[in-house]
């Protein structure tokens, strides 16, 4: 009785609405000798390119059979429309200090030669 079972994924976005992503129907079949047995079976499913950055959400599993229904914790996702942009401060960093690096050798030889005379 357990060998026939729709799977269901969807996401549900910010405003708690429920949208529906794929949906498939499974029939197992069990080979000789593993009857009334438990068995994990793996199922991925991958989501390509999401529409636009409203498609940010959770993004859930579930599993019905019968009268039962199992559902997945969920994976949050985030979309972004420009995509990720790592931030560094490197360049920044290193101008600046050569800059006042450069200002103080300057003033200190300025300094230096002022009071040499």
């Amino acid at each position: 009785k357990y060998t026939k079972f729709s799977i269901f994924y969807y996401w549900i976005n910010s405003l708690g609405q429920n949208t529906s992503v794929y949906s498939r129907l499974e029939n197992v079949v069990i080979p000789s000798g593993k009857e009334n047995t438990t068995a994990t079976i793996s199922y991925d499913h991958r989501i390509m390119a999401l529409e636009n950055i409203f498609s940010t959400g959770t993004y859930y599993c579930e599993v019905k059979w019968n009268n039962m229904q199992k559902m997945g914790k969920g994976v949050f996702v985030l979309a972004r429309g420009t995509g990720y942009v790592e931030t560094s401060y490197g360049w920044e960093i290193l101008v600046t200090l050569t800059a006042l690096l450069a200002a103080l050798s300057i003033t200190a030889t300025a300094l230096l030669l002022w009071k040499r005379k």
